[in-house]
């Protein structure tokens, strides 16, 4: 029997709840998170061995919504879901980028990160639920990550944030009034990883204090991560990052002497400055 791990926090308004060992039990790691009633699964699998030759780390992040997640069927010419959404693009990125500095460095195996929304209620956006499903999948698949993290979206209406507004609030945002601010925030328990933001007519301190506040609400999404890898994380994935130090020493031998005389010295502030001098033709009579 394969055991299924569930774990749920009140977080804000709505309930958050992560859970895994019911599908997708080939994956390293998969992770059904629940905002209210907004479902996404994070699946994560990630190469055992590097490709020969591979400088650059390939990590791969997709994040897919099907109109059959809110219960409706496409219409129109197109009857098919065919390229990426730019809303999906979008996301695919914003959940790419505080998630690929906290890999060991020097890990260039493959890792895939697929995002799918499985249900969507139309009240909660599902970028931040997929932010934190992919973050939970990859804390628990035994991968060289440095996480967990979470993400968060702050509003800001009568002089008070709000943690995670609907979507008919944060729809139009030029044209609303009373709602001013559509910040995301993803971050670790210690620093803030990613900002993004969309403001109108904020003072700098309020901005920093949006900063601030979502921070502060994620700090229990990341001990909800945390809580359910204690009970459920594979053994992490044995990786040595590969010694260069002789590479480094021996290339820096070669180039360190004859680039001696391009190094610019230190400039000195008090020195009076001299301009190179030009040398002048007279004109021809």
């Amino acid at each position: 029997m394969f055991t299924e791990t569930k774990k749920s926090i009140q977080w804000g308004e709505e309930t958050l709840t992560l859970e895994t060992g019911k599908v997708a039990r080939q994956a390293d790691g998969t992770v059904i998170a629940t905002l209210g009633e907004t479902s996404v699964m994070a699946n994560v699998t990630f190469a055992k061995s590097q490709k020969p030759g591979q400088d650059f780390f390939p990590l791969t992040v997709h994040y897919n919504e099907k109109y059959y997640a809110a219960g409706k069927i496409p219409g129109g010419f197109f009857k098919r879901e065919a390229r990426p959404t730019e809303k999906e693009t979008l996301t695919s990125r914003l959940i790419d980028r505080p998630i690929r500095p906290l890999f060991v460095p020097g890990f260039k195996n493959e890792v895939l990160v697929i995002c799918t929304v499985l249900s969507h209620d139309l009240v909660n956006d599902p970028d931040m639920v997929a932010m934190i499903a992919a973050s939970a999948a990859l804390t628990i698949s035994g991968a060289p990550f440095m996480g967990p993290i979470a993400g968060a979206r702050v509003g800001f209406v009568d002089g008070e944030y709000v943690l995670n507004p609907t979507i008919d609030d944060m729809h139009n945002l030029r044209q609303n009034p009373e709602q001013r601010l559509d910040l995301v925030v993803a971050g670790t328990k210690d620093a803030v990883m990613m900002v993004e933001s969309e403001a109108y007519e904020l003072s700098e301190d309020e901005m920093l204090g949006a900063v601030a506040f979502a921070h502060e609400q994620i700090q229990p999404v990341i001990d909800l991560i945390v809580d359910l890898a204690e009970d459920c994380a594979k053994e992490p994935f044995d990786f040595q990052a590969p010694d260069y130090s002789d590479l480094f020493a021996a290339v820096s031998a070669l180039v360190k002497r004859p680039c001696a005389p391009l190094t610019p010295s230190p400039i000195n502030k008090n020195a009076p400055l001299r301009l190179p001098q030009r040398k002048t033709r007279s004109k021809p009579a």
